[in-house]
């Protein structure tokens, strides 16, 4: 298997139905299986969401990081599953974290209300380094706090 890393960035609608204590038990699955399955498969990364979408970044070998998004693919609480980078990379953004997530609280939602402004957070508007960047961002504030 050939361990050069790799990052992998998608967006996704989200599928989830339901109240609100619906939508978090569902997020509460797909982080503790993403964290559990990415450190098992040396993956790293980051999730967002954010009106309706996931964006996430996912760092890691090339096999592993391709399996993980066809979990993702297979997977109904996601749709319209679109890829928008996968990259060669000389170091990982996000070394501490399996599957770091931001979005769910108020004050993520404060961080980043200048790209929801500014492009109603649809991820179909923004590349996959901007989704990157963002995330990094955010994670970076996250570990600061």
């Amino acid at each position: 298997m050939n361990d050069d890393l790799f990052r992998l960035v998608y967006y996704s609608r989200n599928h989830i139905r339901g109240d609100a204590d619906t939508f978090d038990a569902h997020v509460g699955d797909i982080l503790a299986r993403s964290r559990t399955n990415n450190t098992r498969d040396g993956i790293t990364g980051a999730l967002l969401f954010n009106r309706g979408c996931f964006a996430q970044v996912l760092e890691g070998p090339l096999a592993t990081v391709e399996a993980a998004f066809e979990r993702i693919q297979q997977d109904e609480r996601h749709g319209d599953v679109s890829l928008l980078a996968l990259d060669p990379i000389a170091a990982r953004s996000f070394p501490n974290w399996a599957m770091g997530f931001v979005g769910a609280s108020d004050v993520d939602a404060g961080r980043f209300a200048g790209v929801g402004a500014s492009s109603g957070f649809d991820p179909s508007r923004l590349s996959g380094d901007e989704i990157h960047t963002l995330l990094r961002d955010l994670t970076i504030e996250e570990e600061a706090a």
